[in-house]
Parts: C-alpha cells; sequence; structure tokens
C-alpha cells in the first residue's frame, strides 16, 4: 500500500538504523503505545484485589502498602511485561518471515519454528518432570527447526517458496512427534504440557522479563538494522543483487532474527498462536509497505494483541481464568480464513 499522496517522512538516524518514517506511521505507533499503556493499567488494576488506577500507578513507582506492592510488583506486572515483549517479538518475527518469503500466510508458527519449541518442550515436560528446563529446552528446539529448515531448503541458495514447503512439511512432522509424546505418558505427567501448548503467561515471573528483555535488546536492532536488505530482497533476487545485497548472507541473518524472536517468545509464554500471522498483516493494511517505521508498529500492534488477549482470557469468563492463546487462536483463525480467501481471490 503506498504511501498517501503529500505524506510527510521524517528521517530517523539510530547507531544501528537510519530511514525515513511516515507521519501516518508515527501517530499510529504512539496510539498503539498509548493502547499497550491503557491496557497494562487495566490488567493491574483487575482481579480478585482490585486497584484503582492511581493506587497502581502509585505502587508500579515504587509506593503502596506491602500487600499493594506484592499483588502489583511481584504478580500482575511481571504478567503484563511478558505479555507486551511476547507480542512484540512475535509480531516482527512474523513480519520478516513475511517479508522474507513475500507470502502473507507465512509464519513461525506456520513453517515449524513454533512446532519445534512445542516438541522439545512437551518432552522436557513429560520426560523430566519439570517446568524449570522449558523455556531452555523450548529455545533450543526453535533454533534447531529453523537450522533444518534452512538446510533442507538450501539448494544452491534459499528460495521462498521451498522454505515454505519444508517448513510446512516440518511443521506436520513435528505436530506428530509433539502427538506421540503427549499419548506415550500418563494423564497427569501430560497435563502441564498441554496447559503449556495453549499459549499462557500464568506463572509470568521477572525472571521471564529479565530473559525477554535481553533478547530483545539484541535482537530487535539487528532486525532493524536489516531491514534495508529485507526491503531489496522483496524486490527480486536479480534486482537485489543489482542493488548490492548479498542474498545467502542477507537470509540467513533475516531468518537467524526471525527465529531468535520467535524461539524467545514460545520459551516464556509457549506457541501464542497467530499473532506473528496476523499483525504484520495488519500493520501493513494500516501503514504501507514494511519498513523500519512498520516493522516498529507492528510491535506495538503485536503488544496491544497479546496483552489485551490475557485481559479478556483472565476476567471475560470469570470465575474461569483462560489462556491467553485461546483468545488469540479465536480471533486469529477467523482472520487467516479471511486472509485465504483474499489471497485466493487475488491470485
Amino acid at each position: 500500500m503506498p504511501s498517501a499522496p503529500g505524506a510527510r517522512r521524517r528521517a530517523v538516524r539510530l547507531r544501528w538504523w537510519s530511514g525515513r518514517v511516515s507521519r501516518r506511521t508515527t501517530v499510529l505507533t504512539v496510539v498503539a503505545a498509548a493502547l499497550v499503556l491503557a491496557l497494562a493499567v487495566g490488567a493491574m488494576m483487575l482481579g480478585d484485589y482490585p486497584l484503582s488506577p492511581t493506587q497502581v500507578l502509585v505502587t508500579v513507582a515504587g509506593g503502596g502498602s506491602d500487600q499493594e506492592a506484592f499483588i502489583v510488583r511481584t504478580l500482575r506486572l511481571p504478567r503484563v511485561l511478558v505479555g507486551a515483549g511476547v507480542g512484540v517479538a512475535l509480531a516482527v518475527s512474523g513480519s520478516i518471515f513475511q517479508g522474507l518469503v513475500r507470502n502473507p500466510l507465512v509464519a513461525p508458527d506456520v513453517i515449524g519454528v513454533m512446532a519445534g519449541a512445542t516438541v522439545a518442550a512437551v518432552t522436557a515436560i513429560v520426560v523430566f518432570q519439570s517446568t524449570a528446563i522449558v523455556p531452555i529446552a523450548a529455545f533450543v528446539g526453535a533454533v534447531l527447526a529453523t537450522f533444518v529448515i534452512y538446510g533442507l531448503t538450501w539448494r544452491q541458495g534459499v528460495a521462498g517458496g521451498r522454505l515454505v514447503l519444508v517448513g510446512v512439511g516440518l511443521e506436520f512432522v513435528l505436530t506428530a512427534l509433539t502427538t506421540l509424546a503427549i499419548v506415550r505418558f500418563p494423564v497427569e505427567q501430560v497435563t502441564p504440557a498441554i496447559v503449556w501448548m495453549t499459549g499462557t503467561l500464568y506463572g509470568a515471573a521477572w525472571s521471564d522479563v529479565v530473559w525477554l528483555a535481553g533478547a530483545l535488546a539484541v535482537l530487535l536492532p539487528a532486525a532493524l538494522a536489516l531491514m534495508p536488505r529485507l526491503q531489496r530482497l522483496q524486490l527480486g533476487d536479480e534486482l537485489a543483487t543489482a542493488l548490492g545485497v548479498a542474498l545467502e548472507p542477507s537470509r540467513a541473518g533475516l531468518l537467524a532474527v526471525g527465529a531468535g524472536l520467535a524461539a524467545t517468545a514460545v520459551a516464556v509464554a509457549g506457541p501464542v498462536k497467530f499473532v506473528a500471522l496476523m499483525i504484520p498483516h495488519v500493520a501493513r493494511l494500516l501503514a504501507g509497505p514494511l519498513t523500519g517505521g512498520v516493522l516498529v508498529l507492528a510491535g506495538m500492534l503485536g503488544a496491544v494483541l497479546v496483552v489485551g488477549s490475557d485481559l479478556v482470557a483472565q476476567h471475560a469468563f470469570s470465575p474461569t481464568s483462560l489462556p491467553a492463546g485461546i483468545v488469540t487462536a479465536a480471533i486469529g483463525a477467523p482472520y487467516f480464513l479471511f486472509l485465504l480467501h483474499r489471497v485466493n481471490r487475488h491470485a
């Protein structure tokens, strides 16, 4: 979607990225960030021990009673921060994969990356009966799945069409292995694994926040730094080569960053479905073709979706609390069908 005629763009220069961001993209990003903050405050207000907005803000700033400090700073704030970080990571990851393959129906939860994390995490839960190693297992599983996809796709280079076919095939294989692991063990052993597979922020702690913050501090600047290469790759291999892009190193770097972001999110929250598939498309509909500014907007929209979904999952069905992944799936599945219909119509 081209920018509106006369749309003003402002140059933004950072140490690791420079580019022009349209006023529309800037406004949309600010609005999305404000929505994240509003949803975060709302999430910290609601619960068995309700708080006012003032109490929440005072407690987050370091004040409040001991009880309020425990409820907000120990229980609710980490959950909100993890939700926002997971949303950012998945949305940016999905944007990279869709831009790299030039297909709006591609995402890490479609081409096997999340399935790799899932089979590793489920195996860790049912075999070792411990959730302590689940984040590490999920991260390693996602990274290994990415290496397998890249290795099987390589044939004098990596083509987008082959990557999708290999990824979807690997997705089926890994899903079958996950199912096998579940049916081979007693119900009491696999129940925690099944809950994890729905994508939940339950039990989010400050250790998860630190993990997410550290990973995002490395991977998000890397994603922005690689954006000029991704934009040129979208023009086609011949033109990208003419513009000075080293095709395979650029693809490998983008694939590594996209997979790292997805692995980071899955490691702390499980496979929260459809965020990586849906949000990049929404960001492009709102702000135009993928640029560094649109990538940031996608991250903010991802945070809105995950934090908002977790808020709905916790309180809309009270006294029952649902995993956030169920709500994102309920929103994302119909949107996926809409996307599929739209792609088929324009094919």
